[in-house]
């Protein structure tokens, strides 16, 4: 029995123009009730799940590609910063970047407000053209903190580091970086042009791993969805793993099982048909 269900957003849980609509949250609603648990598993930095339009949903949320875990209320559980180190040589080795770098409980960003906005370049299709525009005209965030030191930055347990960058030259340089602190520093991105560095440990799979655990449940009682790169790691680790239609190719070799399109609601239909044909199923109180 699927007792975990665990959920990547964009491309996957999210509908096609990257939101929650009445059909997710219904059918999220009913798996809850049926008593099993929902997680959501992104490289965004997520306090809660009701910041991104989930309501008052009890979820799980391992964010940061799993730098993070917090429980339904928003506790954090458990994070992993990046070593002092790295961050440091990295923050000196990229002067120009405009580096958003992640604690569990703010995001310092060093550059402008304007660097941070121009960085987003729209994807293919009408969807990807209307995120880069919300993301344009989305207020500010009171936990985003701009025009940062790097001395401000490496006073804090930062988690997870990103970078987006169009240039050649430089997605060398950082992927050759990165190549070079593999054992301390690891880069699981979505997008090309997006590098998401977090500790070399870190990533969606073993994160929901160490949750499931905490839980009671064994891997064999977790189902996993995802579409892109950041995915792979849970993609492969867990039996029960499902890709969309949407998805990259790689994400579907990883998975080994392909559901319908992100825009069809593929993923909030397949965990609420499994509960289904399950039945449902109550946690024992914890004593």
């Amino acid at each position: 029995m699927i007792k975990l269900f665990a959920s990547d957003l964009d491309g996957t849980l999210f509908n096609a123009l990257h939101e929650t609509d009445r059909a997710i949250l219904t059918r999220l609603e009913a798996v809850l009730r049926a008593g099993r648990h929902v997680a959501l598993a992104t490289g965004r930095a997520v306090h809660h799940a009701r910041e991104l339009g989930f309501g008052n949903l009890p979820l799980e949320t391992v964010s940061g590609n799993g730098a993070f875990i917090r429980d339904t209320r928003g506790e954090l559980l458990r994070h992993v910063p990046i070593a002092p180190a790295t961050l440091e040589e990295l923050l000196a080795g990229f002067p120009r970047c405009c580096l958003s770098c992640i604690d569990p409980e703010l995001t310092l960003v060093r550059g402008s407000h304007e660097q941070f906005v121009a960085s987003f370049r729209p994807s293919r299709g009408l969807a990807g053209r209307l995120a880069a525009w919300r993301q344009r005209r989305r207020p500010t965030p009171p936990d985003q903190l701009f025009d940062q030191t790097d001395a401000a930055v490496l006073a804090r347990p930062i988690c997870k580091v990103n970078c987006r960058t169009a240039d050649p030259d430089e997605k060398r340089e950082l992927a050759a970086f990165v190549a070079e602190h593999a054992d301390t520093i690891v880069n699981a991105s979505f997008d090309g042009d997006l590098f998401e560095l977090t500790d070399a440990r870190v990533n969606k799979g073993e994160a929901l791993s160490w949750l499931a655990a905490r839980l009671g449940f064994g891997e064999d009682e977790v189902a996993v969805y995802g579409d892109g790169g950041n995915d792979l790691a849970m993609l492969v680790r867990f039996d029960h793993a499902y890709a969309t239609s949407n998805a990259s190719d790689a994400a579907k070799r990883a998975a080994g099982h392909v559901i319908g399109s992100c825009a069809l609601h593929a993923v909030p239909r397949h965990m609420l048909a499994t509960v289904r044909r399950e039945g449902p199923w109550r946690e024992e109180p914890r004593g």
